[in-house]
């Protein structure tokens, strides 16, 4: 149990963080939103609605990126990252999943200096 209070305390800390920068606490896919955004190169355009679950794509590849479960296999000619799947994700029931994904989160902003 105390492996899952550090996660949730360190998530709270992100969230803190987020809300300073931003003025409200973003969700999970906002930040999947934020970090797709990154990711591409921080495109000040507005985005359509599928160009934005293309962002949340980018960013669940990416943050896996750093356990080896994707690879960047190249770029489209939008400058669009194609990822390609290097081992199966581990089976994991909602609430695994989430906390997976969060501490994925969590990675990317300490390795990303936030």
């Amino acid at each position: 149990m105390q492996i899952k209070d550090d996660l949730q305390t360190r998530w709270w800390g992100l969230e803190a963080k987020l809300v300073e920068r931003f003025g409200k606490k973003p969700d999970m896919e906002t930040i999947l939103f934020l970090i797709g955004i990154q990711e591409f190169g921080g495109a000040t355009e507005k985005f359509t609605k599928e160009q934005k679950q293309d962002l949340m794509h980018v960013a669940v590849c990416s943050l896996f990126m750093q356990s080896g479960f994707y690879e960047i296999e190249g770029y489209d000619v939008d400058n669009w990252p194609h990822f390609k799947q290097l081992k199966p994700l581990p089976d994991m029931n909602a609430i695994e999943q989430e906390n997976f994904l969060k501490d994925h989160i969590l990675l990317y902003f300490t390795t990303h200096d936030f």
